[in-house]
């Protein structure tokens, strides 16, 4: 079985990658509901290749936010798509597209002491897996969240 590192590498090789996907499958509200923490993430649908994104994350008595964009890195024709991360109002970082499917994208920013390095979505039905991957502090990590398709600013169970 191939490591997500060695499958996103095997990926990023393979010259059919469609660097401008259609990603309205990632379109919608997604709510994620674990232990301690909710998080919620809402997509446009793509418009003329752009995208816009929120996020907003409460655990512990905090909340956290991202602002997130998908479009083109550059004005041409044939610029591949980028995902443009916003966390809490930094400056943004950009991951373009690296690798595709009909349901499934990964991004990967060129900076090689980042993290994350790597952000990955993969559609299932009414599921919406994400996950983060890169090196921190000299070990390999990967974060992830399984986000459920909800009703509009629908809420985890108290």
């Amino acid at each position: 079985m191939l490591t997500p590192l060695l499958l996103a590498a095997a990926l990023q090789a393979d010259p059919t990658t469609n660097l401008r996907p259609d990603l309205g499958w990632m379109s919608g509200y997604w709510l994620s509901c674990e232990p301690g923490r909710e998080v919620s993430e809402t997509w446009t649908d793509p418009r003329l290749n752009l995208m816009l994104g929120t996020s907003l994350t409460v655990r512990g008595g905090r909340a956290g936010w991202e602002l997130s964009r998908i479009a083109p890195v550059d004005p041409t024709p044939a610029a591949p798509l980028a995902y443009f991360a916003h966390p809490e109002g930094q400056a943004a970082t950009t991951f373009p597209v690296i690798a595709s499917g009909p349901t499934r994208v990964v991004f990967e920013q060129a900076a090689d002491d980042d993290f994350p390095k790597r952000v990955v979505y993969e559609r299932e039905g009414d599921v919406l897996n994400a996950r983060i991957e890169g090196v921190m502090d000299g070990q390999e990590r990967i974060i992830r969240w399984r986000f459920q398709k909800a009703e509009l600013n629908a809420r985890c169970p108290s």
